[in-house]
């Protein structure tokens, strides 16, 4: 495999390769090993490659690996669901690396990873780049748009190596009301999508008693599986995701699931499909919101954090939804810093808008419909730190929001 990826050694070429928990690690050493120069491209990159200073990190989603390597970073704004049409315009692939699972049938699944993987595969063999893969029998076997038949790849590796894991920590008492305010705006028969972290686990963990929920997101985790076991979930339609991010124990019951389908980015984050699931809600979280109803989620002290992910696509969609919701849910208070997250105005790039309830561990906003006076309003009122209303009140008045 040196050889093969030594032939590129003088044509800087563009790596593109599974993200999140189901990066190729091993195959990304030997890129390092064999090529000096080139640029690697993937989303929510966990796993801190030993990568070499000035190899171009792309990325339209920033993980931990890239974000600590700010100095190389090419950061890509862009809404998850265009992503694809980068690899076939500006942004095509010389080499695709895969992480895949055991071979079954003359084929081999993406798992938990499809994500922009298989547009990165198709535009891969319609410009004659080259497919690599890992066979790793750690990796789930999943089914649906991320089953590949071994003809489509030119290499294949067999090194197991187990598959990382971000098992649910425990929630605080902050998270758990915030969790049981988004439950309260949830009613049976629901489809949900949901983000990571403590937020979207608490909210996860309030809907246990919910029920005939329906999953529709760009990625789930172990909470999932909880309302799953508890019965919460509709078991006459699958769960629809593009990437899983979760346990080992997560990752043992979607191998062979059939409940589970994996679909490709352009399917699962399609607004216009999106809004056809009922009650469509897409619950996601912030780092500040404003006065405006306007979250920033991609942005700390004026550098990028993270990107627009799916946030963007699921709010379209979940508001053309029959009785859809777009839900942004976080604390009201940094403690870290000793700040409010609900701010008068956003300095940084705003993620999202257009919401139609903003929730903390306070209560709910509920902004849909409402002018800006009045969405300015119930935002203080209802959702922002008391130690922070005077102040927001004072700049509403300057702002005209009164």
């Amino acid at each position: 495999m040196l050889g093969v990826l030594g032939r590129f050694q003088d044509s800087s070429p563009r790596i593109v390769f599974s993200g999140n928990f189901a990066s190729p690690s091993y195959l990304v050493d030997l890129a390092c090993k064999s090529i000096e120069d080139f640029k690697l491209f993937t989303l929510n990159a966990q796993h801190v490659f030993p990568i070499p200073n000035g190899i171009v990190l792309e990325t339209p989603f920033v993980g931990p690996a890239y974000r600590e390597r700010k100095d190389w970073l090419s950061y890509i704004p862009m809404r998850l669901s265009l992503v694809p049409r980068l690899l076939n315009t500006t942004h095509v692939p010389d080499i695709v690396m895969l992480n895949v699972s055991r071979v079954i049938g003359g084929r081999v699944s993406l798992g938990i990873e499809v994500n922009l993987m298989v547009a990165a595969i198709e535009e891969a063999r319609r410009v004659g780049a080259l497919v690599v893969a890992e066979v790793n029998s750690y990796m789930p076997y999943t089914y649906g748009d991320g089953e590949i038949d071994l003809d489509h790849i030119d290499y294949c590796i067999y090194h197991d190596e187990k598959i990382a894991s971000s098992a649910i920590g425990a929630l605080d008492e902050v998270a758990m009301t915030i969790g049981y305010n988004v439950a309260g705006l949830v009613g049976d028969g629901s489809t949900l999508q949901l983000g990571i972290g403590s937020i979207p686990n608490a909210c996860l963990d309030a809907l246990k008693g919910h029920r005939s929920l329906r999953i529709w997101s760009e990625m789930f985790s172990d909470g999932v599986f909880e309302l799953e076991k508890v019965g919460a979930l509709d078991h006459s339609v699958p769960i629809v995701a593009s990437f899983i991010f979760g346990s080992e124990e997560l990752y043992q019951w979607v191998d062979l699931n059939p409940r589970i389908q994996m679909r490709r980015t352009e399917v699962t984050n399609d607004p216009s499909l999106i809004s056809r699931n009922p009650k469509m809600t897409s619950i996601n979280t912030a780092i500040e919101v404003d006065l405006y109803a306007q979250a920033n989620a991609s942005f700390v002290r004026g550098n990028i954090y993270s990107g627009f992910g799916g946030q963007t696509d699921f709010i379209v969609g979940a508001l053309h939804s029959v009785g859809g919701n777009a839900i942004i849910a976080l604390p009201s208070w940094h403690s870290k810093s000793g700040s409010s997250t609900i701010v008068a105005r956003i300095q940084a790039p705003v993620t999202s808008f257009q919401h139609s309830a903003l929730v903390t561990e306070w209560g709910i906003a509920s902004i849909f419909g409402k002018s800006q006076s009045e969405q300015a309003v119930e935002i203080i009122d209802n959702i922002a730190h008391p130690d922070a209303r005077d102040s927001l009140r004072i700049a509403a008045e300057k702002m005209q929001l009164h």
